[in-house]
């Protein structure tokens, strides 16, 4: 898995079957003896002290996991290879996690932390859009589906679950500009929490529809992000337009409320990975929620989800699962930008940090980071009424096309039954699928 200088290779091989024995300190100067391991040698032996740590967080032996968390600090960096870069986000989120136990303690901790900005958040996920080919490549594969399935159609509305980034509803808008029987009558129907997003995209998908002759309405949806409760009656959802449910990372959040018929799971009463009922939940379970959008009549709904399982049931799973999946997206990094990067640094703490402490550090209602493969969305999407639509070819063409322009060639796409998995070397890291509402 890895490289001369400690960059991440990634391989199919599980994490635990790594070999361990002869990397045993010695008891009596652990620290001196680490910082002589060479880079491959430091790599295997921080997975060791990662899953070690866990294991000892889960069964509440928190003075040992202390132990392993100062060999561990000794040895990651945020500003260093691969795997001291994901240890350093992976020991923050077990620490953060042991703090959780005790609310007094994370409360004050915490009292002081200035969260990100609306414009901070902005141009970091914009910094992930442009210089990582993923959402790229997603965008590019929807905007073909709903092109294909909107065609001949006289009024388009589109509602965006997710909404972040106007550059995707601009190459749209200019698609849909370009038909030979005419544009539509577009409405884009745009949710997110943040009213500075939304205020963005109004103002950059006005322009584009205004500067083409398109037909144009914008309509804004903010929502409380804690409760994350979408009034379906604010989507003005109108008889005789044709509607297209665009999903970009967002199905997974309404999985916090499906542990328990009463509503999810609660934050374990030790550290560990025990599980209990929550009494009201904040937000609408996944069921539910693609029940409604099932009951607008959507004649395509595009999902974009993270392709790996982080929504085990308990903590070892979890951790085991995001090692593979987050080492790619650090070794995506490794071959983009240098280690001492202000950009990648920030995109590694903002965006995969962040999700990281979700996964690991989090329960119930608070864990949105709840990742699922293709194949059970695809199990909940038929279970919801939805008809799987195959995506065409000229959309994988131009999905190959983008990525041929960068540089690396650790970027593939793949097709799985008729939707596309979009993955570095040779681990998935997104999905996309396209659906239907079926009678």
């Amino acid at each position: 898995m890895f490289q001369e200088d400690g960059s991440s290779s990634v391989t199919s091989s599980p994490l635990q079957n790594f070999p361990m024995t002869s990397l045993s300190p010695p008891p009596t100067a652990p620290h001196p003896w680490l910082k002589e391991l060479k880079p491959e040698e430091r790599g295997l032996y921080l997975i060791h002290l990662l899953l070690n740590c866990s294991n000892l967080v889960a069964a509440g032996n928190l003075e040992s996991a202390n132990i392993a968390l100062d060999q561990i600090s000794g040895l990651a960096s945020p500003q260093g290879d691969t795997m001291q870069r994901i240890a350093a986000y992976f020991s923050e989120a077990l620490a953060d996690r042991i703090l959780r136990s005790w609310p007094g303690v994370y409360k004050a901790f915490n009292s002081t932390r200035v969260p990100a900005t609306a414009a901070e958040e902005i141009a970091i996920r914009r910094m992930f859009f442009d210089l990582l080919p993923f959402m790229k490549v997603a965008s590019v594969i929807n905007n073909q589906a709903i092109v294909e399935a909107m065609e001949g159609e006289k009024v388009v509305h589109l509602i965006d679950l997710n909404a972040a980034e106007p550059v995707q509803w601009r190459a749209l808008i200019q698609d849909l500009s370009a038909r030979p029987e005419g544009p539509p009558h577009l409405r884009i129907t745009a949710v997110h929490h943040r009213r500075e997003v939304l205020d963005q995209m109004a103002h950059a998908l006005s322009d584009t529809a205004e500067s083409l002759d398109i037909p144009f309405q914008f309509n804004p949806i903010l929502i409380d992000m804690k409760a994350e409760k979408l009034d379906f009656e604010k989507l003005r959802v109108k008889t005789g337009e044709a509607l297209a449910v665009i999903s970009v990372m967002h199905l997974h959040t309404h999985l916090a409320c499906e542990d328990d018929p009463r509503g999810g799971r609660s934050p374990s009463n030790d550290s560990g990975s025990s599980s209990s009922p929550l009494s009201s939940p904040q937000s609408p379970g996944v069921e539910s929620f693609l029940n409604a959008i099932w009951g607008l009549s959507p004649k395509i709904m595009v999902v974009t989800e993270h392709e790996s399982d982080h929504n085990g049931r308990y903590l070892m799973e979890r951790l085991s699962e995001s090692l593979h999946f987050y080492a790619a997206l650090f070794d995506c990094m490794e071959s983009t930008l240098p280690r001492a990067s202000l950009e990648r640094q920030r995109m590694e703490k903002m965006v995969l940090g962040e999700e990281i402490k979700n996964i690991i550090a989090c329960e119930g209602t608070e864990r949105r980071e709840r990742h699922e493969k293709l194949e059970k969305w695809s199990q909940k999407l038929e279970g919801a009424g939805f008809a799987g639509v195959p995506l065409s070819y000229y959309a994988m063409l131009q999905a190959k096309r983008l990525l041929q322009g960068y540089k690396c060639d650790g970027y593939k796409i793949r097709d799985e039954n008729g939707s596309v998995v979009i993955c570095w070397q040779d681990r998935p890291i997104y999905s996309v699928s396209a659906w239907r509402f079926r009678r």
